[in-house]
This record gives C-alpha cells, structure tokens and sequence, in this order.
C-alpha cells in the first residue's frame, strides 16, 4: 500500500486554534475544541482497513459479509457506550426490501405508425423498468411529448402546463433545464415518473440529449438491465413506485429520434427548445404497445444499526441530531484483473469510519449535547438510499423530533483538506455550524465544482430531505495546495475507480484530511444539538416548500 504519512494531533491543534480565532457565531464552548482537536486519524485507517478487507466480501445487504460489519458497528457502539436504538432494544433496524427484475425475453416493445407496427429490440432499441405493481403490465395508448417532464411551476416552469396527458404515454427528455439552480435541477430531473403519474399518464418513455452520453442506454445497458429493490411498507406494498404506469422505457439515441418523425417538431428543434430551457409539449405521430413481464420476490431483509447518546438537556433531550453513513457496498461481481471483490473503501468505508471516530469524540465530551445523537449505519444505499429512505420515513424515534441530518459518503480525502462543498448549506439555517466549523477547522467554503453530477439526490441525506428535515452533506472542494486539480482527481477516480473492485485500501488515502472530515462532523452536530432553536428551512426555500419541514420550536 502507498501509505501517507499525516500530520501529528499536535499540529492539527495549532491549524484549528489558529483557525478559531476568527470564527464568527455560533462560539464553539473550549471542551468542544478540546475534544475536536483530539481527533486520530490512525482511528480511521484502522475502521476502514477491517471495512474493507475482502474477508466482508464487499458488504451486500443479505450476505456473510455485511453481517460482519454490521456486528463491528455494533461493537464500536456498544464500547463507546451508545445505547441501542433499533427494534426490540437492539443496534438493529430490519428493511424489508422487495426485488424486480424484468423478464426481457418475455417482454417486449413495438411502435405503431399509421397501421404499421415496428417492433423493437430489447437491449439496443430500449430497455423496461420493473413493474412493482404487477407481474404482467400491458398498455397500448398514443405518446405525448413533454419537454423535459418538469413541472416546476415554483421555478416559472412547466411542461405539462397546456396539454392533457390522461391515457397517455410521455415520452421526455433525460434532465432538467440548464437555467434550475443545480439541487433543483438535480430534483426536478429524478421525479419524472412521479410528475407523470401524478398527470394521469399511463407510461413513460424517456430518451437523453445528444450531449448526455452517460445517461444512454448504449452507456448503461448493463447496469439497467440489473434487478431493481424497494422497501416494502407494513401492508407489503413497494414505496417510491408507480404501478399507475403501466410502461417505464428507456430508448436509445437512434430509437428516441425516430419517433419525432412526421410530428409538429424534428428532434433537433426539440432539442433546441430544450437547451434554451423553454418548455414544450406536443403530440408524437405514434402509439406504442408494451408488455412488461416482472419477475417479483420478497425475502430479503436488509438492516440498518442505530446508536443512541442521550441528551443531557431535560427540555431538548428527546430531539434528535441524525449521522447516517451506508455500510452496504456492491459485493462480488465480475472480475477486473483477476479481483471481484468491491471493497468500497472510500464508497463508503470512509465515511463510516469517519462518522465512528466523530461517535467517539462525542463520547468524550465531559456533558453530553443538549439534545441527543443518534448515529445511523444504513444499508441498501447502491440500491437507491434504501436503508436511509425506510430510517427517514419510519425512525426508531419519533419523526417530528428529528431536527437535523448529516450525512457523509465518499467524502474524497485524496489530498489535502483545503475547501469544502457543504451540499444542503445553502438550504437551511444549519449553515451557521457549518461555517463555524470550517472557520475553526481552516478549510474553505466552495461551490460545486461537479453539478453535472447531481450530488445533492445521490445519497442518504436526500432521505431526510424528503422528510422535511434540513440535511447536510459534507465533501472535499478542489483545491489540492500543489499543482493537481482537484476536479480533475474526482472526475478520474469516478470514471476509472468507482464502483470497481479497485476501490480498496490501496490507494493514497490522506489520513489528516479524513481527520478534519471528522472534526467537521463532530462540530456541526455539536453546535446544532446545543442551539436552543432547532434548525429551519430558509424562507421561500425550494425543498423547505415542497416537503411541507416543520417550523422551528424555541426551546421548551
């Protein structure tokens, strides 16, 4: 292994003290920087090296392997002396989860032109979704063409603001318009079925711009055409689905151009519309036909490990700061020079190491909090934040008392720790801790250098904020102190790296830069569980709005 060395508690002491001294409200108590600064780094190399050993095979929920690190959480908790705050007094929370996967060489998808049905090839022409409603779905209705999807009127736009889309199929583009800020943009792009059902459609087809090669199916046929889960409710019934739609397709490039033929609009104008961000809809010249066949399975349960250290505050005690981290990983797949075993080192070891080492400095602070800490090790996040999703909807505590989320999750300690981007800041009042703890810890405030990649929706605080419950989420910025580009590093580590088995503990790890993730966590939750005012969504905020969060409740 290429180890690094890092830098001695000592100097990180000098960094934060020096750091402090212009740190603007919320003041940070002295035993809170005492402890901050007690932070090692040693802690979490050793979480992550047994983590990611091949020993746990890669973490999958249902296997050996993530029984072996849920039972190491369980012991870091048990000896740092967080209670056990699952179900039936322990570490635990089951999430029962529901598997989908379509039957291709059953199901099948044809268009219908002025008499004439085309019938289409699974796998290059398009690819299904799951039907989570049924194992057979039929449909055969006209297509709508509806711009991007979006229905934002809060943002001055709508797609489907002029046409009827009841007994329909939409068909849309991959996205959302250029003109959203990048969180909404992120959002509005990932809720198309939903919008769609919402309308009254009956199926959906979306299709990506020319320049969204990642999104097309050519890219992603493989990792499309895998089993989808969901957790299923107390009734059995699979969340986050819509059964309404009887067909969900992806088309290729070739294919979605196709089927602007004889409309009121080519593809091109189409797409012209669409990157000046206008919205659009219009009849398509076609009817489609589809036949989905599901394969459906229950059975699998994953679970998610749940610490509690109580309050100390009598009045704020049964309020709530959350840490959540996924444990889970992709397992074993297909060999890459000669290894199958994903490790998830940095996706998401890290961030679970980080977070236990954060329990730990909070269990040497001389009084608890005022309010209580729970930190939460969550599974199923590779199948679609799962783990957190099912936590979020259906705490071990009450709800309503859940104030605030952090999150941490391939935090990207490559090199120096020298700005952040603290995704959700921009939301919610919690920024005043996060910048509190930037200011005492040194480290920047920054933007994020990578909005194409839809960070804000692609982890597990994104569950809290579906919940109306302000989120934080926390990754390193771009600025590296040398020569090399931050961006760069991140953007070549996700194409060549991430979600491989190369994801493992060889790889030059910056042990003082996960030591200041550390400090950053410990430091915002801290400032958030003693302030006498919970936190709240900033006026007018777009997802403070569209999740209905609860006001903020002075101290009682």
């Amino acid at each position: 292994m290429n180890r690094f060395t890092f830098l001695p508690v000592a100097v990180l002491t000098v960094i934060t003290a020096s750091a402090q001294s212009t740190t603007s409200t919320p003041a940070i108590p002295a035993e809170a920087q005492k402890v901050a600064r007690s932070v090692r780094p040693e802690a979490i190399e050793a979480h992550m090296r047994y983590l990611a050993d091949d020993k746990l095979e890669g973490r999958k929920p249902g296997t050996k392997g993530f029984e072996l690190a849920a039972q190491y959480v369980e012991k870091q908790f048990n000896q740092l002396g967080f209670r056990p705050a699952g179900q039936k007094g322990t570490y635990r929370q089951a999430v029962p989860l529901r598997r989908a996967q379509v039957r291709e060489e059953t199901s099948s998808m044809a268009f219908i032109q002025d008499g004439k049905e085309q019938p289409l090839t699974y796998g290059r022409n398009f690819i299904l979704t799951p039907n989570f409603g049924k194992a057979i779905s039929d449909v055969s209705a006209p297509v709508v063409f509806v711009g991007f999807g979006v229905s934002a009127p809060e943002l001055g736009y709508d797609d489907y603001k002029d046409i009827d889309v009841r007994g329909k199929i939409v068909a849309c583009f991959n996205g959302a318009p250029a003109t959203f800020p990048s969180n909404q943009r992120a959002y509005t792009g990932s809720t198309k079925a939903e919008v769609a059902a919402s309308r009254g459609a009956v199926g959906l087809i979306t299709f990506s711009l020319p320049t969204d090669v990642r999104a097309r199916i050519e890219s992603n046929s493989p990792r499309n055409r895998q089993p989808i889960y969901r957790w299923t409710d107390t009734k059995g019934q699979a969340q986050r689905t819509f059964p309404q739609l009887s067909v969900i397709a992806s088309l290729g490039d070739s294919t979605a151009r196709s089927i602007f033929t004889g409309a009121g609009k080519t593809f091109e104008e189409a797409r012209k519309t669409a990157n000046q961000s206008q919205p659009q809809a219009f009849p398509l010249p076609i009817s489609v036909r589809a036949h989905t066949q599901t394969d459906l399975s229950d059975g699998l349960v994953g679970e998610n490990l749940v610490g509690l250290l109580p309050g100390s505050d009598p009045k704020l005690n049964d309020e709530y700061v959350v840490y959540v981290s996924h444990l889970d990983h992709l397992g074993i797949t297909r060999p890459i020079k000669g290894d199958s075993i994903n490790n998830g080192a940095h996706d998401n070891a890290s961030g679970v190491a980080i977070n236990l080492e954060a329990a730990r400095l909070f269990s040497t602070l001389p009084k608890a909090p005022r309010r209580s800490i729970l930190f939460v090790a969550v599974t199923g996040e590779e199948m679609g934040l799962l783990g957190s999703d099912y936590f979020a909807s259906h705490p071990t505590v009450p709800k309503d008392k859940i104030v605030a989320n952090l999150c941490l999750d391939m935090p990207f300690f490559f090199h120096p720790l020298l700005d952040i981007v603290p995704y959700g800041s921009e939301h919610s009042s919690m920024k005043g801790a996060v910048d509190a703890a930037a200011q005492f810890v040194g480290v920047a405030i920054a933007k994020d250098p990578i909005p194409e990649q839809a960070v804000f929706m692609r982890s597990d605080h994104f569950s809290f904020v579906r919940q109306g419950i302000p989120a934080i989420y926390i990754k390193s910025g771009s600025t590296t102190g040398d020569d090399r580009d931050g961006t760069k590093l991140n953007l070549d580590w996700r194409a060549t790296i991430y979600h491989t088995p190369k994801d493992d503990m060889n790889q030059p790890f910056d042990w003082t830069a996960a030591a200041r993730h550390v400090q950053l966590q410990f430091l915002i939750g801290y400032l958030t569980a003693q302030h006498t005012d919970r936190p709240v969504w900033n006026a007018n905020d777009f997802f403070g709005t569209k999740f209905s969060a609860p006001t903020a409740t002075k101290g009682k």
